[in-house]
């Protein structure tokens, strides 16, 4: 009988990953998270400078190698030529992140049509890089690893008190997004099971960046949640790393929440 152990589960020694908005506030940990598991990393920018710094400062724990490449993932020439690029610096992906985002603009009391559609191009983009991935390991005879990044906002509503008189509140066109999200991860799940592709989803719930939202708001939000606290960026590394690894291979068509117990109630 084969022995599984914990630190062979979650090695990723030897698999290649690419992180698209690695330099991020989350995917900065996303891309630590990978490297420190021993995979060498892609981390994907539409700025190829910030994106090969941002490479440049992950760990090596094995003496692999990290990248960066350049990639709009709400334009399909850029995703295409990104991907390849991506294919041929690391000499094959294995693993892919789909993490960046192009902001919505306009909350519920002044968005339009064009900038709500607008910003349903990044789940065009994550399904696109996504059957790249899938077209990719199947043509090596490999297994395949996605994991989408929704938000607990693809889940439930926002709390219109949190946010008024303070700030602008969470997008409407983000809700039905990162709800979207959720459920192509479902779909694409059941159709590429039989491709040895595992095709997951990581919630986060509130992990404000300080630097960006007003204290007052966050005060707010801690209020809601039965933690008390906003979230850190190294709280989702271990998350992560579950859904990328061996240490969950019978697991696909999942959304793995980490919240703080937000949508708990």
């Amino acid at each position: 009988m084969t022995v599984h152990t914990i630190p062979q589960l979650f090695d990723l020694t030897g698999k290649k990953a690419l992180v698209t908005g690695g330099t991020g506030y989350l995917g900065t940990a996303f891309s630590q998270a990978l490297a420190e598991a021993g995979a060498s990393v892609v981390i994907s920018s539409r700025d190829v400078e910030r994106a090969q710094l941002a490479a440049d400062m992950l760990p090596t724990t094995n003496g692999q190698k990290h990248f960066g490449v350049a990639l709009n993932q709400i334009d399909p020439d850029s995703i295409r030529d990104g991907f390849l690029q991506a294919v041929e610096v690391a000499d094959g992906i294995d693993i892919l992140v789909n993490n960046g985002l192009v902001a919505a603009s306009g909350d519920i009391t002044n968005v339009t049509f064009e900038e709500f559609a607008e910003h349903q191009n990044n789940n065009a983009g994550y399904f696109v890089l996504a059957r790249h991935l899938r077209d990719h390991v199947v043509s090596r005879s490999a297994p395949g690893c996605i994991t989408n990044i929704g938000s607990m906002y693809g889940q439930v509503a926002s709390y219109p008190d949190a946010y008024k008189d303070i700030c602008t509140a969470s997008p409407v066109a983000y809700h039905a997004l990162k709800g979207g999200t959720i459920h192509m991860t479902r779909h694409m799940a059941a159709y590429w099971a039989d491709d040895n592709v595992r095709v997951n989803c990581l919630s986060p719930g509130p992990f404000p960046n300080p630097d960006s939202v007003p204290g007052e708001m966050v005060e707010r939000l801690c209020e809601r949640l039965p933690m008390k606290r906003m979230g850190l960026p190294w709280e989702l590394k271990g998350a992560l790393i579950f859904l990328s690894s061996d240490a969950s291979t019978y697991v696909t068509g999942q959304n793995l929440t980490v919240d703080g117990g937000w949508t708990a109630w």
